[in-house]
């Protein structure tokens, strides 16, 4: 029999991959079970209901997903090459096979009408990414109005590369992102702008 560390890891992957793939709604806990190869009677013993599971995942997923992040970014030195490492950091997971869009916008689209905690975790990742972006920004010594218009590159671009199926967007949020830069040092050099 699995220790429950990792009976709780096998069914988060299960969960992850199968959620991420096929939707929320569409994959019942059977179809979890079956791939992380426990028991049902085990795996409602690890998430009492559907709805712990797909928190669990999602608060996994977050913490992966900015940790992956953060990391590429901190393999850069300046700051302006942090900021646009978001975006080639963005174009590098688009690329990946199995892309299919934010797991957080994706699950407020299925449940965040009917479940205020999956609501909530959404905008807690969302928040956290903003924030993180607000960090580059200000080790940039750029004003912080930056950081929500690179959030909405960059989450423009995520949902763009979705539906197009392609990588580019990321690419063109950078060369939008590079402007907006460009901007904001206009603007900090040239005060009368009244930008």
């Amino acid at each position: 029999m699995l220790d429950q560390e990792t009976a709780e890891r096998q069914v988060l992957e299960a969960a992850e991959e199968l959620f991420y793939a096929q939707g929320i709604q569409a994959v019942g806990m059977d179809a979890v079970r079956n791939a992380a190869g426990v028991s049902l009677k085990r795996l409602y013993q690890l998430f009492p209901s559907k709805e712990a599971l797909v928190l669990a995942f999602l608060r996994r997923r977050d913490t992966r997903w900015r940790q992956a992040l953060s990391d590429y970014v901190a393999g850069h030195t300046s700051p302006d090459e942090q900021l646009l490492a978001v975006f080639d950091w963005l174009h590098k997971w688009f690329s990946e096979p199995d892309y299919r869009g934010c797991a957080f916008i994706n699950s407020f689209g299925e449940l965040g009408g009917i479940s205020a905690e999956v609501a909530d975790q959404a905008r807690h990742h969302k928040a956290a990414f903003r924030d993180y972006l607000a960090g580059l920004v200000a080790a940039s010594g750029r004003p912080v109005a930056l950081a929500g218009h690179l959030t909405l590159l960059a989450e423009g671009a995520i949902t763009t590369a979705a539906i197009s199926g392609t990588p580019e967007p990321a690419r063109e949020a950078a060369d939008a992102a590079r402007l907006l830069m460009h901007t904001f040092d206009q603007d900090r050099t040239d005060p009368g702008t009244g930008v």
